[in-house]
């Protein structure tokens, strides 16, 4: 699974991004790959990649708890 943090995610759109931990690319992400899962500005998230119709998406997103 891949990590990465929260840039933005609009709500009442469905849709965001995630800046990837290793490739610092962002990674587009809708609704739909969240299974349920809120996600907000500056979460901590793992998830898988998928192409899409215009580049890599995230799914099967889920929030990660940071270890401090």
């Amino acid at each position: 699974m891949q990590t990465g943090t929260v840039k933005f995610f609009n709500e009442s759109k469905g849709y965001g991004f995630i800046v990837d931990d290793e490739s610092n690319r962002d990674i587009f992400v809708h609704i739909t790959g969240l299974n349920g899962a809120t996600i907000r500005e500056k979460d901590r998230v793992q998830y898988e990649l998928v192409d899409g119709k215009k580049g890599l998406n995230a799914v099967k997103v889920k929030k990660v708890e940071s270890v401090m």
